[in-house]
């Protein structure tokens, strides 16, 4: 079986979101397998393929681009395939690279592709496009005056991205609004934090997980030990780790953070279409929580890596759940770099599995405690996020599978019922039979 390097990520520069990603530095697609060569049907559809590429060369009524015919072709195989699965041009494939670093240009939005329309996932807090006031599920239509109906993903990101401090106007269609809302954005620096941390009153250590980068678990375990020196020996009462419209990001940082909270086990495995590639990633020992209580926050916004963790930590018994259900993203894309100067595609390769053995494809992480928000009137018609299984041609879950689910989270703490509810818990002033978490560890394989 051919060695993998992987490396699980989310998104370009002004976001290419919920794709979790496997490096694979070698070019594996060298020729027909003899599997292919043998199919008579294979050859003759290829041969059309190579018949209608000639007459569009040599008949349109304009002479066309080579090399964006073979990449438009190559774009619509792999768009009829599933939501995340794209080619990747050179230039695509360094920006996302720099973005894996946590630091990158554009306009902070996490977005993916919905009826050939690119949707906000979320904005990332503290951008420009925070600040602009773009929301969750905005769908936008048109960069400047281009329509973005056409475009690829890719292509539509590598239009938001530009030279620092320049502008870019944006046309977004919003659920309740009547008409077209016009946003203009000015493209800065986006420096991702990826974990924020502060204390809740005086005695619970809160962490806020924004995104997989590579600096996540680093910046965690700082974090940690800064809260450990802030709050005064023997009062603090558990932490509350918040990945709340995390869309997700690199698998070795969800392993590793999960590993931050295990003493043991498996945290996540990875199955592809034949046996031999299952993949199995289990905890060291070392819980740098030293066994204090913890609860995750989770919403319709959570997906990829960040349900990883909150699978992880929940099928271990090692943390409850709370908020509302995740988006549903299981499955994993292998980055296949194609040779110098062209770019690499993004496939997907495998599903991922939380150590039960349960796929969470379109159905997400059901929270051991459900708290629904008060949304405010004006919000109501756009605080919900569809989830995977509203993504056209998606991969199909193994059973029923869920839509819809929550993603608002008020601005102001005061107001964040799930938050109120963790904290409560944590000092004891209310209590669940889901908490703490009880019982041996549910089936998990050995």
């Amino acid at each position: 079986m051919m060695r993998k390097t992987l490396l699980v990520l989310l998104g370009a520069a002004a976001g290419v979101a919920l794709t979790l990603l496997a490096i694979q530095p070698r070019v594996i697609f060298t020729g027909m397998s003899a599997k292919a060569a043998a199919s008579s049907d294979t050859y003759r559809q290829l041969n059309l393929f190579g018949d209608v590429f000639e007459r569009v060369r040599s008949d349109y009524v304009e002479k066309p681009d080579d090399s964006k015919l073979v990449e438009t072709a190559i774009n619509g195989m792999l768009a009829g395939l599933d939501p995340h699965s794209s080619f990747m041009d050179a230039k695509s494939f360094r920006d996302m690279q720099v973005q894996t670093r946590g630091e990158f240009g554009g306009l902070g939005i996490e977005v993916t592709m919905e009826d050939g329309l690119v949707k906000v996932v979320a904005p990332i807090d503290d951008t420009p496009a925070a600040k602009a006031g773009i929301m969750a599920n905005d769908i936008i239509t048109h960069l400047e005056d281009e329509a973005v109906q056409g475009l690829t993903l890719n292509q539509a990101v590598e239009k938001m991205r530009g030279p620092v401090n320049t502008k870019i106007r944006l046309k977004i269609m919003r659920k309740g609004q009547d008409k077209p809302i016009e946003v203009s954005i000015t493209r800065d620096v986006i420096r991702v934090r990826a974990v924020r941390s502060r204390i809740e009153g005086d005695d619970i250590g809160y962490i806020r997980l924004t995104q997989f980068n590579e600096q996540t678990t680093d910046n965690l375990k700082k974090a940690l030990a800064d809260l450990d020196t802030q709050i005064a020996a023997g009062k603090l009462k558990g932490y509350i780790v918040d990945m709340r419209n995390n869309p997700g990001g690199l698998l070795d940082q969800a392993i590793s953070v999960s590993d931050v909270f295990l003493e043991k086990g498996e945290i996540v495995s990875t199955r592809g279409r034949n046996a031999e590639e299952t993949q199995r990633f289990n905890a060291r020992a070392g819980d740098l929580t030293k066994g204090k209580p913890v609860i995750v926050l989770i919403n319709g916004g959570s997906a990829s890596a960040s349900e990883i963790v909150a699978g992880a930590l929940q099928d271990h018994k090692r943390a409850t759940v709370l908020g509302t259900r995740s988006f549903g993203k299981g499955s994993v894309q292998t980055i296949i770099p194609l040779g110098a100067g062209n770019g690499a595609l993004r496939l997907t390769t495998a599903r991922y599995y939380t150590p039960s053995g349960k796929s969470i494809q379109a159905k997400g992480i059901s929270p051991d405690i459900e708290v629904l928000q008060d949304v405010p009137d004006e919000l109501k018609a756009r605080t919900d996020t569809k989830g995977e299984s509203s993504l056209r041609g998606h991969l199909k879950a193994d059973g029923d599978e869920q839509t819809g689910s929550q993603s608002y989270i008020p601005p102001d703490p005061k107001d964040d019922k799930a938050l109120k509810m963790a904290a409560d818990l944590l000092r004891g002033t209310v209590t669940n039979s889901a908490f703490p978490p009880s019982g041996k560890r549910a089936s998990l394989p050995q």
